[in-house]
């Protein structure tokens, strides 16, 4: 049976698994097409870059395109344009108009992103706000996961993978496109304080900005180092799929454990974990089970590492400070994801595929020393003047806008002329 709570918005969350099905698709088969056309390690990180690039971009510039035409034809109309940037990768296999397409492809994710996380904010109520935003959390992790391993169906260097990610993206237009549900006109601005989460939570800035930075570059670079090292794609895949799995598993339970202790404890102690599969799959270069287990072990002690680090900066800042909060931990997140695959790409290039895993160690190193140093100028916050852990406003997927309600009277939303709100659960 499906929680009443959640029939409201089962169109929604349909397409979220959709479209993003076909982007986890694209995230494993980019970078093996792209060395069975020859392009480099250095041209792959940098059109993963574009993407965090475009991404970043959308975050800022989306709301006013939402604004413009209202959220389904804002949807529809990004959701075609990044169904038709994915076939364009098989009609240009060039690595200058494949950063161009990754670029727009990140603006159209983050605008997506903006729709469906500000619809489902309007279509809930506080009190179940929390259920369905973690049910959106979970589809985004399963739908990545899914499509990963959608690229063992067909060869790489064919048309087809490129075509079935089209297909998945056009689909999701449709259940949203034909959905009941009154669209909602709250849009969050996007308000970056930098200065002032520095001053307040050093570690969720510079967390969130070097998790981005190793993560940017795993995501866009692992499939492609696994396979120069001897990997099939069947093995690329799984690979893939295994650290998203345990990364999605492993984010509510890290979360649970912060509120009970300094959260920057637990961050640490991710950090010394990732950092050490991380050496490992530096100097194992074999495949099987052991690849797969060091995958499931990465993913589970790396991914976390962005929620633990916006949880922090959540206690640390004001309640009504949370939409500026979360904005400048994304734009950190993203910064760093825009520089991290160029970074690595250049040193794969020079000291070969597994150099990739030894920046992501020295990156995690670097910042459990940071934290470390941070750890001894800073006490810890009181575990009753914690926020409890909230996998929706913390996960590291979608989270463009804050889960918490979008008052109109508040200096952070936009609402447009003539708004009349409806109850969050009207059908």
């Amino acid at each position: 049976m499906i929680d009443a709570n959640l029939r409201p918005i089962l169109s929604l969350l349909l397409g979220v698994a959709l479209l993003l099905a076909g982007a986890g698709l694209q995230i494993t088969l980019l970078p093996l097409r792209a060395s069975t056309e020859s392009f480099g390690t250095f041209a792959i990180g940098a059109i993963g870059s574009a993407y965090y690039l475009g991404f970043v971009v959308g975050c800022i510039l989306g709301p006013f395109v939402i604004l413009r035409s209202g959220h389904i034809r804002a949807f529809s109309a990004l959701v075609a344009v990044a169904a038709t940037m994915a076939l364009l990768h098989a009609l240009i296999p060039l690595a200058p108009v494949w950063a161009a397409i990754r670029f727009i492809t990140g603006f159209c994710l983050a605008g997506f992103y903006l729709v469906i996380e500000s619809w489902l904010n309007d279509r809930s109520s506080n009190e179940t706000r929390g259920k369905v935003m973690s049910a959106y959390v979970v589809v985004n992790f399963a739908a990545i996961a899914a499509g990963q391993m959608i690229v063992t169906t067909h060869p790489v260097e064919g048309a087809t993978l490129f075509m079935i990610a089209a297909i998945l993206s056009a689909l999701a237009i449709v259940p949203v496109a034909l959905t009941r549900s009154a669209q909602p006109a709250p849009i969050t601005i996007v308000r970056f304080q930098p200065r002032v989460l520095w001053q307040a939570a050093p570690v969720a800035l510079a967390g969130s900005f070097m998790v981005g930075l190793s993560l940017g570059a795993f995501w866009t670079l692992a499939p492609a180092a696994i396979e120069l090292r001897g990997a099939n794609v069947a093995e690329v895949a799984a690979f893939m799929t295994a650290a998203v799995i345990a990364g999605a598993l492993m984010q509510y339970p890290a979360g649970r454990l912060s509120d009970r202790i300094d959260r920057r404890r637990v961050l640490l102690g991710l950090l010394g974990g990732s950092m050490m599969i991380a050496l490992a799959l530096w100097l194992y270069a074999g495949s099987g089970w052991i690849l797969l287990t060091l995958a499931c072990f990465f993913g589970a002690l790396a991914l976390p590492g962005y929620s633990i680090a916006a949880a922090h900066g959540y206690d640390r800042t004001q309640p009504e400070e949370m939409v500026a909060t979360s904005a400048t931990i994304l734009l950190a997140n993203g910064l760093g994801s825009i520089a991290g695959p160029v970074i690595a790409a250049g040193l794969m290039r020079a000291l070969g595929p597994s150099a990739l895993f030894l920046f992501v160690a020295v990156s995690q190193l670097a910042l459990a020393g940071f934290v470390i140093h941070r750890m001894r100028v800073q006490a810890p916050v009181e575990p009753e003047a914690k926020a409890e852990f909230d996998l929706a406003s913390t996960a590291p997927v979608g989270a463009v806008v804050p889960t918490e309600e979008l008052k109109p009277e508040s200096p952070e939303v936009i609402v447009p002329e003539g708004y009349a709100p409806e109850p969050p659960n009207s059908p």
